[in-house]
């Protein structure tokens, strides 16, 4: 499951014309997927607080 999904995006970081290398587009990916972590934790952090009656 997820490894589908981590070719679908080194193919398109890949094609990207400042990937020459696999180091390129992988530092990419990981930059990826740190801010889709950090997007999911601010949401989980605004849904508790929200919950909590916090600002």
């Amino acid at each position: 499951m997820f490894e589908q999904a981590f070719n679908n995006i080194d193919d398109i970081l890949h094609t990207d014309a400042g990937c020459a290398s696999k180091l390129d587009y992988t530092e990419q990916s990981s930059r990826l997927l740190l801010l889709k972590y950090l997007d999911a934790l601010e949401s989980d952090k605004a849904l508790e607080a929200e919950l909590d009656g916090k600002t």
